[in-house]
């Protein structure tokens, strides 16, 4: 089947966008982006410094040392004498003026004021700090004076503070006049020291500086780490320290341009053969733009998601259920397709994945393990058991990794074991991710066909009901089409489903085919250009019926190619042989096809037209069943019914094989024994009394 232009640029933007988007994601977004972990060995080629650049504290030890800075930083303070000033003037000239204050209380209370002048008043706010613990001393500059002095914080005082005591002093002394004395220290007592923010700030970032200077360099040329090196804290740091250089400075070197570049046609690669691989080997696929959209789409959702895990917490790559990948590919398509495209996802996946070779092992081994156990899916617990399989892949790969790399089993990290338990039990609901491509995409897997084959099903209860003969035909078809499917490698479960289904168009027409007659032929009073008419509608009918019941398009296709372009052959002669002129249109006595383009469709038409000319027969024994199955195959092959089937002359000879074995079984063909066997003159009157109501029949099995 070709492409039509239209697909081909589809398939061809898509295919562009998925090397376009990854490329930027898992290359272009990370080149200089390593993915290691402390304490696990160095995965990527030996790293020399292409620059000079320092060694810096690593991040836990940068948080702490600032902390430590923080908590013992002393800040500055600007002390304003033009308010003290002001407020020993205010004071002296109150206080002179009280005439009943002693002189000597008088210079008392002054001392008293100036001291705490001296020593400094602050505001409320730096009086809090002082007493939560935050602040135990400060820098105290006076007005352009470049001469600090640093004061405990314990000698300042509040302006409540420093009223309070001056007050308790007062009330010691009973003076006279204290309410006024009082009003007046009140009115005047202010702060005097003030925070400096700016100072305080810059010298807070110049000891930051000081504090977390560079403890070491690294010179250009020098080796930072060697492959399968464990990245120990020390390299940790240094790492991380050449990765913020690299970003800030924005550093590169010819040799990481390269890297680059090779990764890029790595991945260009790594797609440009999966392409190539279906182009080629898997042409049914390639030529189905539906199919192509979902491989391709699919491939660039699951690297996304790895990607953005791998961003968030590297070590959760163990959760992803990269086994889905093959599961689903593999149930909709086939087993090669879904472990080529599993190991395409894992190769793209391991451009972000730590440890990318113990990654990649890990993973081809769980692709086999679950294309293995999935084959031929048909119950939902299959998969369940799947998921148990894969864990214990994962767990012994681990395990036996760990173990090759470090030498001992200490070094087992147990949480990725736990990590294995959730990707299977993720993995174990893969039937819903099943579900939703099937919604999607329409594709249909083994397990809806089991479904469809139940014969409780309505379509199929109905056609037992209406048509008994028609469905026993069905079944005994579906007998020979499934064995013989599973003789040349088919799908089986598609071929049987599709047969059971085959015949739904002559529900409502069931006393025109002769498999359901009574005794009474419509067909004796009907012109043969009804007949054929009537005998042909059981197609199109029952595609009318397939699609009512929503049935999935592979079985549409099944009904609509089993009898292919072929003529009703009996009709067609009748017209013939009533013709004046012997000159009767085809069109009218031919079915509307297609011709088979599957080998299950082939393989249909081949079991469905055997089975109904076999019961024609008076003695279906070895030699007529061959002779006749070989005739009607020989028939549709000359009338090229299978020329756009992907079906071989082997495959259709062990098809023939299969179904003659299968039809002596149907009869119980045997040797006869002397009191079977009938006179001579018996069985040629037989013979003939057979060939002459053959001739007679309206129609026969074979073109029912």
């Amino acid at each position: 089947m070709k492409q039509s232009l239209k697909t081909k640029v589809i398939i061809m933007l898509l295919i562009v966008f998925t090397v376009g988007v990854l490329t930027l994601l898992l290359v272009g977004g990370t080149s200089d982006k390593l993915v290691y972990i402390e304490d696990r060995p160095w995965n990527y080629p030996k790293l020399i410094a292409p620059f000079d650049f320092p060694i810096e504290y690593d991040s836990v030890s940068t948080e702490h040392i600032k902390d430590s800075i923080n908590a013992s930083f002393t800040p500055f303070f600007t002390e304003n004498n033009n308010v003290k000033e002001t407020a020993l003037h205010n004071i002296k000239s109150s206080l002179a003026a009280i005439t009943t204050l002693k002189p000597v209380v008088r210079n008392m209370i002054l001392s008293e004021v100036d001291t705490l002048f001296s020593n400094g008043i602050i505001d409320i706010n730096t009086q809090n700090k002082i007493s939560n613990g935050e602040i135990s001393q400060i820098r105290i500059y006076s007005n352009n004076d470049i001469n600090i002095k640093t004061v405990d914080a314990a000698q300042l005082h509040s302006h409540e503070a420093a009223y309070k005591e001056i007050k308790d002093s007062l009330s010691s002394r009973h003076i006279a006049n204290e309410r006024q004395v009082l009003d007046i220290l009140y009115n005047n007592i202010k702060p005097t020291l003030e925070y400096d923010a700016s100072k305080s700030e810059a010298q807070l970032k110049e000891e930051l500086k000081l504090a977390l200077a560079p403890h070491g360099s690294i010179s250009k040329g020098d080796r930072i780490i060697d492959y399968g090196e464990m990245v120990t804290h020390e390299k940790y740091t240094i790492l991380k320290t050449y990765e913020r250089v690299l970003e800030e400075n924005k550093v590169e070197n010819a040799v990481k341009s390269l890297s680059r570049y090779g990764n890029i046609v790595l991945l260009f690669l790594i797609l440009l053969s999966y392409y190539l691989y279906i182009r080629f080997l898997d042409p049914k696929v390639f030529s189905s733009l539906r199919s192509m959209v979902f491989l391709f789409s699919f491939i660039f959702i699951f690297v996304l998601i790895v990607y953005l895990i791998s961003l968030l917490r590297p070590g959760f790559l163990y959760i992803v259920p990269f086994a889905l990948v093959p599961i689903v590919v593999t149930i909709f398509f086939s087993t090669s397709l879904g472990y080529v495209t599993h190991m395409v996802v894992v190769l793209l996946s391991s451009f972000v994945a730590p440890d990318s070779i113990d990654f990649v092992i890990m993973q081809f081994l769980a692709g086999i393990i679950a294309i293995v156990s999935i084959k031929g899916l048909m119950q939902r617990s299959q998969l369940v058991v799947c998921a148990i399989f894969i864990f214990f892949c994962y767990t012994i790969t681990y395990v036996t990794q760990c173990v090759v790399r470090y030498g001992s089993i200490d070094t087992i990290d147990w949480h990725v074991i736990l990590y294995f338990a959730v990707n299977c039990i993720v993995l174990s609901f893969a039937y819903f991710v099943i579900f939703i491509v099937e919604k999607i995409f329409g594709f249909t897997s083994q397990v809806t066909l089991v479904e469809l084959s139940d014969i409780n099903n309505d379509v199929l209860r109905e056609l037992s009901e209406n048509c008994p003969g028609t469905f026993q035909h069905s079944l005994q078809v579906a007998t020979l089409a499934g064995e013989a499917a599973r003789q040349i490698g088919a799908n089986v479960q598609l071929v049987r489903a599709g047969a059971l289904y085959h015949d739904i168009g002559k529900i409502d027409n069931p006393a025109f085919f002769t498999e359901n007659q009574g005794g009474v032929n419509p067909h004796d009073v009907l012109k043969p250009e009804q007949s054929a008419a009537i005998v042909i509608s059981h197609v199109t009918d029952g595609l009318k019926r397939a699609e009512k019941a929503k049935l999935p398009q592979v079985i549409k296709d099944l009904i609509a190619q089993h009898h292919g372009t072929s003529k009703t052959r009996y009709f067609y002669g009748k017209a013939l042989r009533q013709s004046a002129t012997g000159n009767v249109p085809a069109e009218p006595y031919t079915y509307p096809g297609p011709n088979p383009s599957t080998r299950e469709a082939a393989i249909l038409m081949m079991a469905d037209a055997c089975e109904a000319a076999t019961k024609s027969l008076s003695r279906p024994d070895e030699q007529n069943i061959t002779e006749m199955v070989e005739k009607i195959i020989e028939s549709q092959l000359a009338d090229g019914m299978f020329k756009d089937a992907p079906i071989s002359f082997k495959d259709i000879s062990e098809v023939k094989k299969c179904l003659i074995k299968r039809l002596l079984t149907f009869y119980h063909t045997r040797v006869s024994y002397p009191e079977d066997v009938k006179p001579a003159m018996a069985l040629d009157a037989e013979a003939s009394q057979t060939e002459a109501s053959q001739t007679e029949a309206p129609q026969t099995e074979a073109e029912s």
